[in-house]
């Protein structure tokens, strides 16, 4: 046997490592078992109930945790990369990236929830003319709808208040409307005031403020299906130096160790990071100006 240096753990050993690492990932992020049914029927008070169920709660703690830090996979997907390479590199730039993908995570959470209240204000412009031709109230046609749908959030307090105790309505609906994704809120507001003061028919003004919302949330759908393609291009554009990565260790070329263990090779993965950042921005921006547009 020859006496020569060892290189390190065997490749077989990392990769153990990184699948046992990426189905702990996958286990606790990804799969949402519902195991609450299971055990409500087939309890019956064993000796090992309360090991499993406190198993269970911190299974679920963990889930749930992880799905509220969904950022902090950075460092995992990093971990699993710095075993591979044998480099603390990227550690440090899965640290880097934490509060990039966090910042990421809570601008696509906040439109959701602007989509979600726009939708729910569509709702409410139908629920309100459905209870004005049941024979109701205008105030309290308001305040049931408004209890129904429940999209206000803290601003259904006051529209509610109004509405009950003969306030100010459009002012209210006004004051609402400034949340985001309430915008429709000055809509009904107007047509509030409209029917107020001169009499038209609320129900048939809210009925046409509907239609007009359901066919601007529609060409927004619309435009975001036209955008899909190159959106998927984008993501396409992010995931090709992974696959080239992937492809160099299938051909046994052994691409991180020449990456993060050689000087040519931190050079070019600086460089080619910073024409990837480059891209990414440069072609997400212009998809994003498509969709403002």
């Amino acid at each position: 046997m020859s006496g020569g240096a060892s290189a390190g753990p065997p490749t077989g050993v990392n990769c153990a490592v990184a699948l046992c690492l990426a189905v702990v990932a996958w286990s606790l992020v990804v799969r949402g078992r519902e195991r609450g049914r299971a055990r409500v029927l087939f309890a019956d008070g064993a000796a090992g109930a309360p090991l499993s169920l406190w198993r269970e709660r911190t299974w679920t703690w963990l889930r749930k945790r992880l799905r509220e830090r969904q950022e902090w996979l950075c460092l995992l997907v990093a971990l699993v990369v710095a075993v591979l390479g044998r480099s603390l590199l990227p550690l440090v730039a899965g640290a880097a990236a934490v509060p990039w993908v966090r910042r990421w995570l809570r601008r696509r959470a906040l439109r959701r929830e602007r989509e979600r209240r726009a939708d729910g204000v569509v709702v409410l412009c139908g629920a309100v003319a459905g209870e004005l031709r049941a024979g109701h109230e205008p105030g309290q046609a308001l305040l049931t709808a408004v209890r129904g749908t429940g999209v206000m959030g803290p601003a259904e307090a006051g529209v509610c208040a109004a509405a009950r105790f003969g306030g100010d309505v459009p002012a209210a609906l006004g004051q609402a409307a400034r949340v985001p994704g309430l915008d429709g809120l000055a809509g009904v507001a107007a047509c509030w005031r409209v029917a107020v003061d001169g009499g038209a028919g609320l129900a048939a003004g809210l009925d046409r403020l509907e239609g007009a919302l359901r066919a601007e949330r529609r060409g927004q759908e619309e435009l975001r299906a036209q955008l899909a393609g190159a959106w998927s291009t984008v993501a396409v554009l992010a995931l090709l130096p992974v696959l080239g990565l992937g492809l160099g260790a299938a051909l046994g070329a052994d691409p991180l160790r020449v990456l993060l263990h050689t000087p040519a090779g931190l050079a070019c993965l600086v460089t080619g990071g910073l024409l990837e950042a480059a891209g990414l921005c440069w072609a997400g921006r212009i998809v994003r100006a498509g969709e403002a547009a």
